[in-house]
């Protein structure tokens, strides 16, 4: 018996979905490798030694990243338009004392990862040149998809999920219940 209705069609999973998590696997099978082969070289000590030192300094460098971010935000949040202290017109500290505290707290975080790739690519990131070049890079990035995403699309996109159904069914609309009023309704009106 049918019902009319085609079967519902799977969608066709993206290039990330398959291959982000075989690159992380890679990775890790990576990582695990140049570990045992650190040792084997080194001494299990030596890499124990090299990996609590990796934990230390990548907490160091996001703490220092945290109070460096926390700075700007306050000093951005104090300088008001027409206060004495702000700059011309009220603006903003210098781009330059802004830029790249995600890229450090990133950089903490590669190196606090247990491995020798993870710290290498940290400590790359906290030589300046290369932390801001990768900030200039990612900000062009992000300034060209906003142009392309066209304005409100955003927020059209929280709008189209929250009303779209799992099944895929869009229901719009708004719903208004009037009722009736009686003389003989029990209830009291409510006074001001």
């Amino acid at each position: 018996m049918t019902t009319g209705t085609p079967p519902p069609t799977a969608r066709k999973r993206s290039r990330a979905r398959t291959f982000v998590p075989l690159a992380f696997a890679a990775w890790a099978v990576l990582e695990i490798w140049l570990l045992i082969v650190v040792a084997d070289v080194a001494g299990g000590f030596t890499v124990l030694l090299l990996l609590a030192a990796g934990v230390a300094l990548g907490a160091v460098v996001m703490k220092r990243a945290g109070r460096r971010a926390f700075r700007n935000l306050t000093e951005t949040l104090q300088q008001m338009p027409g206060q004495p202290g702000a700059g011309a017109g009220g603006s903003s500290p210098a781009p330059s004392s802004t830029r790249g505290n995600g890229f450090l707290m990133l950089a903490g975080l590669l190196i606090m990862i247990p491995g020798m790739i993870s710290d290498v690519a940290g400590l790359l990131l906290l030589v300046p040149p290369v932390r801001s070049a990768l900030s200039g890079y990612a900000e062009r990035s992000l300034d060209r998809r906003m142009r392309a995403a066209g304005p409100g699309s955003l927020s059209d996109a929280f709008q189209q999920a929250r009303m779209h159904r799992p099944d895929g069914k869009v229901v719009q609309g708004e719903v208004i219940r009037e009722e009736p009023t009686t003389p003989d309704d029990p209830r009291p009106p409510l006074a001001p």
